[in-house]
């Protein structure tokens, strides 16, 4: 018994002498995981060495392409254009330009090669898929460092530009460079973002913050109309992004359309975590935040259900939350919605390649020797999944063409980032993501195991077709899970935030809706995308009649500011000061 004391200590010394090497050697790889991507690597090339089968298709396919590659060089002369048609890089090798001689070779050389090599790891015979994922992720980083494109004595267009601005573009582009280099510096984020101030421009939303914990604000909006729906919106959206995304400008604020329709609206501003909150887990997010929430809307608002919504993670804890109250027979809920909301992480698209047990360490260790996840650190993951779009063309656009886009509120929004505390970002990475413990039935929240099958109000769950985060065939499972009454997927162009973000008037938008009823079999994605025809146009008004039909007919006086009597006072106008905070 003497001696377990000291076992105790010498595997915490252990541990955290193994943390400070990992944050330190994450220093030095960008928080990637050497063992990771190296295991990766090391499982598919030693498979295809003993598939000889695989060699030969491989060998084949390379002479192929090499004599093909020589009969395209024979016209090259005559201006053929690279057969860029069905590849990645069709759009990119579009411009007459790229059809003159020697830059079309260059390009049909770079598609040539990167077909094979994008092949010649995929299909391996006996690889994990999960390698293959990774190696395949890290051929495409290292093809976009040789595209002819990305450089300006490669790439035509760039050429043609700077004889004819007689290099303009390039002396605009140092300037954009220092402009650049001098703001990060400063920490002033991208030029532009000063047009956007918070609580000016953008979550400008009038209402009143009614609620504090040590872990959000919660905002009242004021009404618009004389009388609105007697059941109240509550929204959650996601700690990893500030709240506002929902409350951009005027013509696509969410929160505004609601209040603008007659809704009552309340929005959770979740609290920029420091060091000091390390520690909080997400149980504390639960009860400092959605159910404090909950508690503080149904005072304002007595005697009516509540229509909570949640975005992001943030509609992941909704649905834990949702499914919580449920086994309590807490019946405050009228419907749920998820905006881009995962609960099954069993397929989690292009973020699966940082989801490995060796990765989740390294990004443990970081976060424990500081105490949260720097938002720059999230943001360069996510950048990584698409990084000829975040990276190399405004890369190109901004120092080579001399062409500097304009900051727009979103795009503002995003240089706002938040951090992650390490003890919930932990767990919430290794229980959902990792070990899928909600969608399996052993998620614990404060204290009892949940299930999902329990929330049976009306569901409406909205996918993004081109989502990097949460792709929409993983958010569209949650109709496996639960037993809602009916069961409401749409699925809407765009991407993780544009496509939920698209105000209530989009020309450039379409939009799917399918029901399903309490017991019907759910479609299969597949079935889904076959039976359901597009529809143009934004999904805002479509969601705004659901809401309608699942509400009150008579509508109501608006709800008093807070509730004195109770003790919800309001503390401040929105949007409050955790919003505010760096």
């Amino acid at each position: 018994m003497a001696e377990m004391p000291k076992k105790r200590g010498s595997t915490v010394a252990t541990n955290d002498l193994s943390r400070h090497f990992l944050a330190t050697l994450a220093q030095w790889t960008g928080g990637l995981s050497p063992q990771a991507f190296g295991g990766a690597w090391l499982n598919v090339l030693t498979r295809l060495a003993v598939a000889p089968g695989r060699q030969a298709e491989l060998a084949r396919a390379a002479l192929q392409k090499t004599l093909a590659l020589a009969q395209f060089s024979g016209a090259a002369l005559q201006g053929e254009a690279p057969r860029a048609a069905g590849t990645p890089y069709a759009n990119r090798f579009a411009d007459p330009a790229w059809s003159k001689f020697p830059f079309n070779v260059l390009a049909e050389s770079f598609i040539s090669v990167s077909d094979w090599a994008r092949e010649a790891v995929r299909n391996v015979p006996g690889a994990d898929a999960a390698a293959e994922n990774i190696v395949g992720f890290t051929v495409r980083e290292g093809l976009e460092l040789v595209a002819p494109d990305n450089y300006l004595p490669t790439n035509p267009q760039l050429i043609r530009q700077t004889i004819d601005e007689n290099g303009r573009n390039l002396l605009r582009g140092v300037k954009h460079l220092a402009e650049d280099v001098t703001r990060t510096f400063k920490g002033l984020g991208p030029i532009g973002v000063e047009n956007y101030q918070v609580g000016e421009h953008v979550a400008a939303t009038p209402g009143k913050v009614i609620l504090r914990t040590p872990l959000m604000e919660l905002i009242q909006y004021s009404p618009q109309t004389e009388t609105v729906y007697a059941e109240p919106v509550l929204i959650v959206p996601a700690w990893i992004m500030k709240y506002y995304i929902l409350d951009l400008s005027p013509k696509n604020s969410l929160v505004n359309y609601l209040t603008g329709l007659g809704h009552t609206v309340f929005m959770v501003s979740w609290k920029n975590p420091t060091a000091e909150d390390r520690n909080v887990t997400m149980d504390d997010y639960l009860t400092l935040g959605v159910h404090a929430a909950l508690d503080a809307v149904t005072k304002v608002v007595p005697k009516h259900k509540v229509h909570a919504v949640g975005y992001c993670i943030g509609g992941t804890l909704l649905a834990i939350a949702a499914a919580e109250l449920a086994a309590r027979d807490d019946d405050r809920l009228a419907s749920v919605t998820m905006f881009a909301a995962q609960t099954d992480f069993s397929e989690p698209g292009e973020l699966s390649i940082f989801i490995s047990p060796a990765q989740l360490a390294m990004l443990e260790a970081m976060m424990w020797k500081e105490g949260v996840l720097e938002s720059r650190q999230m943001g360069g993951a996510f950048q990584l999944l698409r990084t000829y779009d975040l990276l190399w063309a405004p890369t190109i656009g901004t120092y080579l063409r001399g062409e500097r886009v304009g900051v727009n509120d979103l795009m503002s929004w995003n240089a706002d980032g938040t951090r992650m505390a390490y003890r919930m970002h932990t767990d919430y990475l290794h229980q959902l993501y990792l070990n899928n413990d909600l969608a399996e039935g052993r998620y614990v929240a404060n204290g009892e195991q949940i299930e999902l099958s329990d929330i049976r109000v009306p569901m409406f769950v909205v996918g993004t077709e081109t989502d990097h985060v949460a792709p929409w065939r993983s958010v569209y499972k949650v109709g496996k899970l639960v037993r809602s009454t009916d069961y409401t997927f749409c699925l809407t162009s765009g991407g993780h935030n544009a496509g939920i973000i698209s105000g209530p008037q989009h020309p450039k938008r379409r939009h799917r809706m399918h029901t399903s009823k309490s017991g019907a079999r759910l479609l299969s994605p597949d079935k889904y995308l076959e039976k359901v025809e597009p529809l143009p146009g934004s999904w805002w008004p479509t969601w705004a009649k659901w809401l309608e039909e699942r509400s009150s007919a008579r509508k109501v006086a608006p709800p008093s500011m807070g509730a004195p009597k109770q003790g919800l006072k309001p503390l401040g106008k929105a949007p409050g000061t955790y919003v505010l905070a760096k």
